[in-house]
């Protein structure tokens, strides 16, 4: 089928209230649009570059890291919670009262990433692993009684209410099926289909069939990145789109709507295309900002410390490109010292202009590597 052809679904009656019913995608797609091709292309190359930094990069999986939490911040952001990115980084105990709830979808994110990514290894790409990965997302949090892991069994909807609905998605008694067809999608290698096509497809369709009864979006957000190391387009998951989703959110939203309500797939896969591509242009001067980062402190810190020293200031150099944000009592354990060798130690690295104290407090001092934590934040709130 060519994609100007597409047709959506349509809505079917139900008691009180219709819902939507997408069509099937698990078939044959031609794409014949030129600005769409050109914008594949574009993409493709883009993301080969990106693929190429991330195994030139040394430690590259402790920037993986920050990537990850950058987009649980991200991500959550979009479904309204307000934890900014220092705050991910902190431990619970460190988090205002009236933040914990939004600082835990957060954490749950970020563990959801981590554990799915991890699975891979041994599962496809699959409906039992988005399953799985929807119960961690879940545990613990205000989805909880939102059946972690489970397709709904009830109608869901996105808007206030029932009633006063933006969208219904389709009647429980069709998501089983519906998932079916998109995992056979995902993993049919017939179609010839172009990776980038097939997981904007994929994630139109996941949003819309909105299988669970909560945690949708961030699921399939997730998805994409999922999709992009399981088929090996990226050797490292270094790639999110929830920081350009959340930059463009009314636009994102208005586009997936545009897809159901009148067939305009094109302009969906445009946006989600040139998204890739500027989401992969970032990653790839987040790299490359690192990397001229880590060199000045080679340069201009790390030699001021003295030989008895050096060790030290080098182990906690490293430690902070995994983990940005210490207090003393952690550099403390981490190098195996008396809490003033450690002191002194970190109010060297001040004075360095490598960390700085976050809390602003005088005890119980919390501190962070602000220029790098800056590179990950620098297009998060830009527009």
């Amino acid at each position: 089928m060519e994609i100007s052809d597409f047709k959506s679904g349509k809505y079917q009656q139900q008691y009180e209230y219709k819902s939507f019913s997408p069509s099937k995608i698990n078939h044959a797609w031609a794409v014949s649009d030129g600005e769409i091709q050109r914008l594949l292309s574009d993409a493709d190359r883009v993301l080969g570059e990106l693929n190429a930094f991330s195994q030139l990069v040394p430690d590259v999986d402790f920037f993986i890291r920050m990537h990850i939490t950058k987009e649980a911040t991200q991500s959550s952001r979009i479904e309204g919670t307000r934890t900014n990115m220092e705050e991910a980084l902190l431990d619970e105990s460190d988090i205002e009262p009236e933040k914990r709830d939004d600082w835990e979808e957060v954490q749950n994110y970020v563990k959801a990433i981590n554990h799915a990514i991890e699975q891979l290894e041994t599962l496809p790409l699959s409906n039992r692993l988005l399953r799985n990965t929807h119960k961690i997302l879940m545990q613990g949090v205000r989805g909880e009684i939102k059946q972690p892991g489970e397709y709904r069994d009830s109608q869901n909807w996105i808007g206030v209410s029932l009633k006063n609905a933006v969208f219904i998605p389709p009647h429980q008694e069709e998501v089983a099926e519906l998932m079916s067809d998109l995992e056979k999608f995902i993993h049919n290698d017939e179609l010839q289909v172009p990776h980038l096509i097939k997981i904007a497809i994929a994630h139109y369709q996941f949003e819309t069939i909105h299988p669970f009864l909560d945690g949708n979006g961030r699921l399939g957000r997730l998805m994409i990145a999922l999709y992009l190391a399981s088929f090996g387009l990226l050797h490292k998951p270094a790639l999110y789109l929830s920081d350009y989703f959340e930059r463009n959110k009314t636009e994102y939203v208005d586009r997936l709507m545009a897809v159901r309500e009148n067939n305009h797939l094109q302009q969906w896969l445009v946006f989600f295309l040139y998204g890739v591509k500027e989401t992969a242009e970032n990653s790839i001067q987040v790299f490359k900002d690192i990397i001229a980062l880590k060199e000045k402190i080679e340069r201009e810190v790390l030699p001021h410390f003295s030989t008895r020293r050096q060790a030290n200031a080098q182990t906690l150099m490293q430690h902070l490109y995994q983990n940005p944000v210490v207090n003393i009592k952690m550099v403390a354990e981490l190098l195996g010292i008396n809490t003033n060798t450690a002191s002194m130690l970190v109010n060297d690295f001040v004075k360095r202009g490598v960390l700085e104290n976050l809390s602003g407090k005088q005890r119980n001092r919390i501190f962070w590597f602000k220029d790098y934590i800056t590179i990950f934040n620098q297009n998060m709130n830009s527009t």
